[in-house]
C-alpha cells in the first residue's frame, strides 16, 4: 500500500462521507467508504484501513445520541451481532461472500419496494414490527457483513426502520448497534493481519478527516426534517443494495 497523493485524493472523501453517513443518516451508506478505498489498495488493507476509523466516528457521535436509541432494538442487533462476527471470522478466508452481498442487497431494496407500494395503497398489509427473532437474525447478518465488508447497515436498517422509530431514536440504535459490533471486529481483524504500519499511519493521517464527516453528519441530521430523512435513508438503502448486487455478481 503506497500512502501517496493519489491514495489521499482516494481516501479523504470516502473517509467524510463514511462519518456523514455514520453520523446523520444511520450508517445506510458507511461502507461504501471501503469499496471506493478498495480501487486503489488490497480488498483486505481497505477493510483494515476503516475500521479504526469507523471505530473512531463511533465514539464521536455516541454523546450527540447518548441515551436517544431505543435500547431493547440495539441489544437484540447487538446479541445478533456478535456470533454474526464471529461467523465472519470464521468463514473470512474460505468462504464467498458474493453470495450474501447479494441476500443483503435483495432485501434492502425489497424492503424499500414494499415501503413504496404501502404508501401508494397497492398493497394493504398490518403495519406491524417485526419479531424480536427477526430482530436477532438481522444482527447476525449484520455483524457478518459488517465483518466481511463493513455492510452491515442495511440488514440492521430493515429491522430498526419497521419498528417506526423517531429519526433521532433510529439513528442513535445505529450509533450503538455498530459501535459494540466494530469493538467484536477489532481482534479478529488484528489476528487475520488486516492491520500493519502503513494502514496505522493511513488512520492517523486519515483520523481529521473522519471527525469532520462526523460533525458534518451530526449536524445534517438535525436540520434534515424527519419525513424527509426517512426517504433519505431509503435511498441511501437502494444505493447500498444496489451496489452489493453488482458487487456479488461482478
Amino acid at each position: 500500500m503506497t500512502l501517496d497523493l493519489w491514495f489521499f485524493a482516494i481516501a479523504a472523501p470516502a473517509v467524510i462521507f463514511a462519518g456523514m453517513s455514520k453520523g446523520g443518516f444511520g450508517s445506510g451508506a458507511a461502507f461504501a467508504a471501503a469499496s471506493i478505498l478498495a480501487l486503489v489498495v488490497e480488498p483486505g488493507l481497505a477493510l483494515g484501513v476503516m475500521l479504526p476509523l469507523l471505530m473512531l466516528i463511533d465514539l464521536a457521535t455516541l454523546r450527540p445520541y447518548w441515551g436517544k436509541w431505543n435500547a431493547r432494538a440495539s441489544l437484540l442487533l447487538i446479541l445478533g451481532g456478535l456470533p454474526g462476527v464471529a461467523l465472519g471470522a470464521l468463514l473470512f478466508a474460505r468462504a464467498d461472500a458474493d453470495v450474501f452481498r447479494v441476500l443483503i442487497g435483495a432485501i434492502s431494496i425489497g424492503f424499500v419496494a414494499w415501503q413504496i407500494a404501502q404508501s401508494r395503497g397497492w398493497i394493504r398489509a398490518s403495519r406491524v414490527a417485526l419479531s424480536k427473532g427477526a430482530g436477532v437474525l438481522a444482527g447476525v447478518v449484520a455483524g457478518f457483513a459488517s465483518f466481511v465488508s463493513h455492510a452491515g447497515g442495511p440488514p440492521a436498517a430493515v429491522y430498526l426502520l419497521s419498528l417506526k422509530l423517531t429519526k433521532t431514536e433510529y439513528q442513535a440504535s445505529t450509533v450503538l448497534t455498530f459501535w459494540a459490533i466494530n469493538i467484536a471486529k477489532f481482534i479478529p481483524y488484528a489476528f487475520l493481519g488486516m492491520f500493519t504500519t502503513q494502514t496505522t499511519t493511513a488512520n492517523l493521517l486519515l483520523a481529521p478527516f473522519a471527525l469532520l464527516g462526523a460533525w458534518l453528519g451530526v449536524k445534517a441530521h438535525h436540520m434534515v426534517p424527519e419525513k424527509l430523512f426517512f426517504r433519505l435513508t431509503y435511498v441511501l438503502l437502494v444505493v447500498t443494495g444496489t451496489k452489493l448486487i453488482w458487487d456479488g455478481l461482478t
